[in-house]
């Protein structure tokens, strides 16, 4: 199953897929228009939230694709979006020729403790459609594609893409620059869908970058190289932590495009993770 929201003025919906057809939650009797209240409903019902979203399904109507694509919003608006880093081996490696870098990110690729940062709020965050934001006093602005978890009180209840920009010029400057280069405006993407899937470390990952109706950048990979668990991730989150009802948390990237590109304003990224979906962005100067 998929969730996506949609935005209609001032009237939100939730409109699940299931099989081969899209159904409008907010018009069964339950009403529901986020998904937030979708899982926080399963949680007090004690249910499967796919059991739960089934039976209220079989209630709702359907509705057509391009209705969905006109309206398409954010999937879910948590209050924290976080990051963890140095999850696959090309985290580590790329940085090697950083100076100082290298020995830092290979130490915590290593180590018993993952990497795991605060990454954006809900106004530095964006969603299908909207355009992601470039740092004016960069040299070199990349986008970086992750498997992301959706936690409700610091438990996965769902999967979606996120981008997370980073100013990597700034943070190869010093490593203590990292906020700047990873907490600014319209910094970071999430969307288009949140997912229940079977296997969220065997899912193919894809990236490209188009300029000017062009590919400048294109790879895939797979989270099958992640060396952390998505559970392993979200338990260092929670420790000694404020945990929020809605968390996002980014799990880490394994596409990084060569320091000889870098984001220019106009550009369209786009990241595709099997059975999630396609999260599309333009690129703006912030």
């Amino acid at each position: 199953m998929r969730y996506f929201q949609t935005i209609d003025g001032a009237d939100t919906a939730v409109v699940v897929e299931r099989g081969d057809e899209l159904y409008d939650l907010s018009e069964t009797d339950a009403r529901v228009d986020s998904f937030r209240e979708l899982a926080r409903s399963a949680v007090i019902a004690d249910r499967p939230l796919a059991d739960l979203t089934a039976a209220l399904c079989d209630d709702a109507p359907t509705i057509e694709r391009s209705e969905l694509r006109s309206d398409l919003g954010m999937p879910v608006r948590a209050d924290e979006i976080w990051g963890a880093g140095v999850t696959y081996a090309i985290s580590q490696e790329d940085r090697q020729e950083e100076g100082g870098l290298g020995e830092t990110y290979l130490d915590a690729y290593e180590a018993e403790r993952p990497e795991v940062y605060f990454k954006a709020t809900p106004t530095r965050t964006v969603g299908p459609g909207e355009a992601v934001g470039i740092r004016g006093d960069s040299e070199w602005n990349a986008p970086e594609p992750e498997l992301s978890l959706v936690l409700l009180d610091g438990e996965i209840v769902g999967y979606t893409v996120g981008n997370d920009m980073c100013s990597r010029s700034i943070e190869r400057d010093n490593l203590l620059y990292l906020p700047q280069s990873k907490i600014y405006d319209r910094s970071c993407a999430v969307g288009p869908a949140v997912a229940l899937v079977d296997d969220p470390h065997d899912l193919e990952m894809t990236m490209s970058i188009e300029r000017d109706g062009e590919s400048v950048f294109e790879e895939s990979t797979s989270t099958s190289e992640m060396v952390r668990t998505c559970e392993e991730l979200a338990s260092y989150f929670r420790r000694h932590n404020y945990v929020p009802e809605l968390t996002v948390l980014l799990t880490g990237t394994s596409i990084i495009p060569p320091a000889d590109v870098t984001l220019h304003e106009g550009d369209t990224v786009k990241i595709t993770i099997e059975d999630i979906g396609t999260l599309e962005n333009d690129v703006v100067e912030v």
